[in-house]
């Protein structure tokens, strides 16, 4: 499914927050990653209330997203998958991290109720490698001794696009199941070994629901807002944890954005008692050198006022805000990085 924020954008004849521009009035484009639609969209028509400007950004998939800034198509991407400093320099791109959440296994399995099945990272891989075949298999009944587990198939649910949440579940995967790491790997896009594909977090969303017995991954606030069956999940320091604010907060803690080049920083399986194992930031990319200064400049005030005032909305949506820490050194890379065709910086 594809979503747009359709909205006409008619900027100031000067931008306030120490943009400098002449007089224009513009369309801003983006595109990329389904992960962080819901937030903003919500983002967008706060801010479209309070400014009365807006963009269009189409939730296509983060693999779409990188595409279309490469082709120079949209004013920015969107990916939950970083690019490597090395991809960056060789496309002339910036990124920075605008929000961080968490990617959630979901369940349609009769009986039982958000966050009562628990699973580890080695049951989840065998069940997405097509090994575990049936939901009373004794792996899964061994971690859920007080669930009933019914004799039903299991139906493995996956992207069938370039998929930045995919990036950061086989990413999962592949750093607890040796197996799944050889014979699958991660990437946005991979060869699935079993199961259906959806197109975006809302495909996978809408298989999940329609099939019983089947499982699928999705951003939580998919999960939430479809009032789907996620499931516990087993982290790093042994404990079982459920997917909320906290535990997304206590894995993201474990960042170190000023020591990440390129801002390529990966947050799963990460220590900490609190910690949700499939965390993850998402991304915007931008082109270093600037065609369209002046739609340059929209792109970074419309996230300078998501950094200021968009946190409640992110936290109420369970994402998780950028520190004020890591705001700045964004803030400091758009001045140095992302310049019109003179060379001069677009943020000032």
């Amino acid at each position: 499914m594809k979503f747009k924020l359709g909205l006409k954008l008619a900027a100031s004849a000067t931008l306030a927050l120490g943009l400098s521009s002449a007089a224009f009035a513009v369309d801003i484009t983006g595109a990329g990653a389904t992960f962080p639609y819901p937030i903003y969209a919500k983002w967008a028509e706060a801010y479209k209330a309070k400014t009365g400007t807006s963009f269009n950004y189409q939730s296509i998939g983060s693999g779409g997203g990188i595409k279309q800034i490469q082709a120079k198509t949209v004013d920015f991407g969107a990916s939950d998958k970083p690019l490597k400093p090395e991809e960056l320099d060789k496309n002339g791109l910036m990124q920075f991290p605008a929000v961080m959440g968490g990617v959630v296994p979901v369940i349609n399995l009769a009986g039982t109720t958000a966050g009562q099945i628990k699973l580890n990272g080695t049951v989840l891989a065998d069940i997405f490698l097509g090994k575990i075949k049936k939901w009373n298999d004794p792996t899964i009944v061994a971690l859920n001794k007080d669930a009933k587990l019914p004799d039903d198939a299991i139906t493995v649910v996956h992207r069938s696009d370039g998929s930045g949440t995919t990036f950061i579940f086989t990413n999962y995967l592949s750093k607890v199941s040796p197996e799944w790491k050889t014979k699958v790997g991660e990437e946005a896009s991979v060869a699935w070994p079993a199961g259906v594909g959806g197109k975006g977090n809302e495909g996978v969303a809408s298989y999940v629901k329609q099939i019983k017995g089947s499982i699928g991954y999705v951003e939580f606030a998919y999960a939430l807002q479809s009032k789907m069956t996620y499931t516990q999940l087993q982290n790093r320091d042994g404990q079982f944890v459920k997917p909320d604010e906290e535990s997304f907060k206590a894995a993201a803690a474990n960042a170190h954005w000023d020591k990440a080049p390129g801002f390529y920083e990966i947050l799963t399986d990460e220590p900490g008692k609190q910690s949700w194992p499939i965390t993850g930031a998402t991304f915007i990319l931008m082109h270093k050198v600037q065609g369209k200064p002046e739609n340059a400049a929209e792109v970074l005030k419309f996230f300078d006022w998501a950094y200021t005032n968009g946190g409640k909305m992110a936290l109420d949506m369970d994402y998780i805000p950028m520190p004020d820490s890591v705001v700045k050194l964004v803030k400091g890379a758009w001045k140095a990085q992302i310049k019109d065709a003179s060379g001069k910086a677009i943020w000032n």
